[in-house]
């Protein structure tokens, strides 16, 4: 990958009035805080509030040095008019008006034309890394028309890393077996909760140099307060996972190190982890997470979380026995 990220990125769905609408004064006080404190990864796509995430991160970013930050966006999901949908609200989570739809499209006039909307929207000449979005039931087509036109693009110097973004570690785990990518974006695969991507994906991606970047690391909301939440890959946790999320609280406490603290350090040790994406709401978290980010954690926790049979004893941490 021809482009180096921050270890902490700024996850921009939230941009896109996730859940819940903000202010334009919020969004930009959130990208100015996660600058302030040294983040320079900035990851976003037009599913985030129908384009409304990549406006708000483009005008954000507008006036600061271009080389200074990097932009990943996505394609795969096309925006399209959407003729009287004005009165209407987005149905896939975003707080928007309906005036837009999305339509899967990974072709690769599907690739050309999903980035110029984006540039467009960014108001930017480029974007940097290029992640081909949720493609589980498009396999054949992303391998036949999207990630030739993007690997075409990162040979013309137009893209400086082309990857695969979704939350599915062995279908990731086969695009890197098959295709010619730099990076990958996991969410909630590899995480203090559960780390499946260590049976494939990440040793995988360690051995090929394909850089990955680590995204829902609290599992949606379970891991991102001391106390566990209760929300769950966006839904209601079930009852066993709370209680192994509690006890594994219990085991951070110990050592002095708080439940969402942890479970941004977990990720952020593996060898083959660029950086750790997380999503901000308000100014105040993103400083909660730099700061926990920041924070040391001693290799003795991840060592008793092992032996107390709450994390895979083949997880990677400094100070591991090979």
């Amino acid at each position: 990958m021809n482009v180096t990220v921050t270890p902490l990125g700024l996850g921009c769905a939230q941009l896109g009035n996730l859940y819940r609408a903000m202010s334009d004064e919020n969004a930009a006080a959130v990208v100015d805080t996660a600058w302030a404190h040294g983040i320079r990864y900035f990851d976003t796509a037009p599913h985030y509030g129908l384009g409304l995430s990549e406006r708000r991160l483009g005008a954000a970013l507008a006036g600061r040095p271009r080389d200074e930050y990097v932009i990943s966006t996505k394609v795969g999901r096309l925006l399209v008019d959407n003729p009287g949908g004005a009165g209407e609200r987005d149905t896939e989570g975003f707080d928007v008006p309906r005036t837009l739809v999305r339509r899967r499209d990974y072709s690769r006039d599907g690739v050309l034309r999903s980035l110029e909307s984006s540039l467009d929207r960014l108001g930017t000449d480029r974007v940097d890394i290029a992640f081909v979005h949720d493609p589980e039931n498009h396999v054949d087509e992303v391998l036949a028309g999207a990630l030739p036109a993007l690997v075409e693009l990162r040979e013309q110097g137009v893209l400086g890393g082309i990857g695969l973004g979704m939350n599915l570690d062995a279908v990731l785990a086969e695009f890197v077996r098959r295709a010619d990518v730099d990076v990958v974006m996991i969410a909630g695969r590899y995480t203090l909760l559960e780390q499946p991507a260590l049976d494939e994906l990440l040793p995988l991606c360690e051995k090929r140099g394909v850089a990955v970047m680590a995204a829902g690391v609290f599992n949606s909301g379970i891991l991102a307060s001391a106390t566990p939440g209760r929300t769950y890959n966006y839904a209601e946790a079930p009852a066993p996972l709370v209680a192994r999320a509690a006890r594994i609280a219990e085991v951070c406490a110990r050592h002095g190190v708080e439940l969402p603290q942890a479970a941004i350090a977990l990720p952020a040790v593996h060898p083959a982890v660029a950086s750790v994406v997380l999503g901000a709401s308000t100014p105040a978290q993103v400083v909660a997470n730099a700061t926990r980010a920041a924070a040391p954690v001693p290799a003795a926790l991840w060592s008793s979380l092992i032996a107390a049979g709450l994390l895979r004893a083949d997880t990677p941490f400094p100070g591991a026995s090979a």
